[in-house]
């Protein structure tokens, strides 16, 4: 789980996977994210180049995650009284797809930066808002 660097010094995968692990058990959980990304910011300063590319994707993914579900929950906030009225009910369904996109959206660059990391290589574009 360690890669060894020209230099003497290594740098270790495991925190970052678990990090990783702990980022897709918030499907289930809703709070281990919160764990990972003090995981993360806790070792981001002392990891190498490699797995500084991933606790930068981790800290990043986390952010947009929570600013996309405190907007998708902002409309659905104004949807739920709209809908007695019946005109807030397309703010529901709208709420609805933009929380499916952020689970997708989060999930899948969780997904790839695992694979970066399981390669050995670092995560390419870390301050992407895409995958």
């Amino acid at each position: 789980m360690t890669d060894h660097l020209d230099y003497g010094a290594t740098e270790d995968r495991t925190l970052p996977a678990v990090t990783y692990a702990l980022y897709l058990l918030a499907f289930a959980t809703g709070f281990t994210a919160i764990i990972g990304v003090i995981v993360a910011y806790a070792n981001q300063g002392s990891a190498g180049p490699m797995m500084r590319s991933h606790y930068t994707l981790l800290i990043r993914t986390f952010w947009i995650g929570l600013g996309w579900c405190i907007l998708a929950g902002l409309v659905l906030g104004m949807g739920i009284p709209l809908s007695f009225i019946l005109i807030g009910i397309p703010l529901l369904i709208l709420a609805k797809i933009m929380f499916a996109l952020g689970a997708a959206w989060y999930g899948l660059r969780c997904i790839v930066g695992v694979i970066y990391l399981a390669q050995g290589e670092p995560y390419p574009r870390p301050y992407t808002m895409l995958i």
